[in-house]
């Protein structure tokens, strides 16, 4: 599935000088309207909200590299995209708390050691808020709807008026670990809502990512996620098809331990 940058989108314009940032030799300093870029990769761009914060502790935004119209184009195959785009958030929010972390630097001097470590998913719970503002609402301060973007910053949100606060309410703000878990619950049929307390579902990024029917034909759309090989991700798309599946038949001679075998009752 393609999604094209927009012209005229604010977003695709942060992604695309973040982009050119990354791959040019060395430029001069940053403009003062430019936004301060803290990471990029292949699937995120994250800047951080200097101009409107709702919090003096850090406010962070997370942006889909690729132009996502909606929060509804997400499907089950993105579950590992949304655990990429936490935990990349929870990282980045916790290194805003000590400034003499690597994370706080340029994004082309990201520390590559820090991506394989596991969050404490309780204490970051309790302390940093990661989601999306759903449409019809949206943050007067940022007012971009059709291009997919997380909100992530550190409570309390002490600079948050009230008119703004809210597309932060319950009424408008989708937490990304109850959307996660939502995805999860429909396509695995288990109730795994989230909590302040992480359960052992919680520590598997794919965990719910493939779906299917009964009688083993897949039905998992395609995934938005860019995996990275290095760091041991593995998107839905690249998994073994399941026999029967549009995936298996577009693939000529399957071998014998690339599919699921169907029991025989």
């Amino acid at each position: 599935m393609a999604f094209a940058p927009k012209p005229g989108c604010p977003m695709c314009g942060i992604v695309s000088a973040a982009s050119a940032a990354a791959t040019s030799p060395a430029s001069p300093s940053r403009s003062p309207s430019a936004p301060e870029i803290l990471w990029r990769d292949d699937n995120f761009t994250v800047y951080r909200e200097t101009a409107n914060p709702v919090s003096s502790k850090g406010h962070i935004i997370v942006v889909f590299n690729l132009h996502v119209p909606s929060l509804y184009t997400l499907s089950s195959s993105d579950l590992p995209l949304l655990v990429s785009l936490r935990d990349i958030s929870h990282r980045i929010l916790t290194s805003l708390q000590t400034p003499s972390s690597p994370l706080a630097s340029p994004v082309s001097a990201q520390p590559q050691h820090l991506l394989g470590a596991t969050p404490n998913l309780r204490s970051t719970r309790e302390t940093f808020r990661v989601g999306f503002i759903t449409p019809p609402f949206k943050d007067t301060k940022i007012p971009v709807t059709d291009h997919l973007h997380a909100h992530a910053y550190v409570l309390p949100a002490d600079r948050m008026g009230w008119w703004r606060r809210v597309a932060y309410s319950p009424i408008a703000w989708y937490d990304v670990d109850d959307l996660i878990a939502e995805i999860r619950e429909e396509s695995t049929n288990n109730r795994v809502r989230s909590s302040v307390n992480p359960r052992p579902i919680d520590f598997v990024p794919d965990a719910g990512a493939r779906r299917g029917t009964a009688d083993g034909v897949e039905t998992t759309d395609a995934s938005l996620l860019v995996a990275d090989p290095e760091r041991g991700e593995i998107s839905p798309n690249l998994l073994p098809p399941t026999p029967g599946s549009s995936r298996a038949r577009q693939q000529s001679g399957p071998t014998s331990d690339a599919s699921i075998p169907h029991l025989q009752v």
